[in-house]
């Protein structure tokens, strides 16, 4: 706030005069009956201005103190922004399970894909989320069928491209369990959730999709074993409907009831485990 300075008329000049608008007798005039005058109305118009530009010239304060300003909102609002986040998704915690340590059971067969990046791309996975029922799609086909087909797309040539798509299990006619994948890689088969999700194919007699007595007793008995060595419950057990909406596994879509007894079986098996 600018200061308000007086000025007394008589300084810097003669006692006596022959008079002026101010003092028409030209006699001296006292101090105290002096009049007083704000600087504004002894200066002509151009200096008044000149005098209030010079009062408020920015200083480097001034300058900066708005940029000073605007960053700390800008933190302000990042860091609020980030701790809602937290509150409301909280933060991802790392997982505990070293997947390639996972050793499967003698009751599951190894036929492992060849390498290549049509069916078996050789991609780690960090952590395991859920694991992902499908049905093959194709009634009557075996596992082995199933699994002589996922590797021959190894045999694509890959300056032409091809089509991608595999399993880490499949589930035959008969009970059998044959596993292609390690369970630290990726399959093709849950875009676009590959990167964290472990697939079990199950293969079935009619275009019903729904799966025989043999192959629903060995995959109830598989998704309690991955649940168990993935440190996860029949909650985290999905369909491939549940990813992207396709209807796979077609029974188990087209029979809610039914998937949320296979889950209930999932858990019961779980307790024996």
């Amino acid at each position: 706030m600018q200061d308000e300075q007086t000025y007394e008329t008589g300084a810097g000049m003669p006692a006596e005069s022959g008079g002026s608008a101010l003092n028409p007798g030209g006699r001296s005039v006292p101090n105290q009956e002096r009049p007083r005058f704000k600087p504004e109305l002894q200066t002509e118009p151009g200096k008044r201005m000149a005098a209030v530009s010079r009062s408020r010239r920015r200083t480097p304060v001034d300058r900066i103190l708005p940029v000073l300003l605007l960053a700390a909102l800008l933190l302000a609002g990042v860091g609020g922004g980030v701790g809602i986040g937290y509150l409301l998704w909280g933060r991802e915690t790392a997982s505990t399970v070293d997947l390639k340590a996972i050793k499967s059971p003698e009751w599951i067969e190894q036929r492992l894909l060849r390498k290549n990046i049509f069916s078996r791309p050789d991609v780690s996975m960090r952590k395991v989320n859920n694991i992902v029922v499908h049905y093959v799609g194709n009634p009557n086909t075996s596992a082995e069928a199933n699994q002589r087909y996922f590797d021959s797309l190894a045999d694509q040539d890959p300056e032409q491209g091809g089509t991608s798509s595999s399993s880490h299990f499949i589930v035959g006619l008969e009970g059998e369990i044959l596993q292609c994948i390690p369970i630290g890689e990726i399959s093709y088969a849950n875009g676009p959730r590959n990167f964290d999700t472990v697939t079990i194919e199950v293969c079935h007699p009619d275009e019903s999709g729904k799966f025989n007595d043999a192959s629903y007793a060995s995959l109830v008995k598989l998704t309690a074993w991955l649940c168990e060595e993935l440190e996860l419950d029949e909650k985290d057990v999905i369909r491939h409907y549940d990813v992207n909406g396709k209807a796979c596994p077609k029974y188990f879509v087209d029979h809610e009831d039914a998937w949320k007894q296979f889950r209930k079986d999932v858990k019961e098996a779980l307790k024996n485990q």
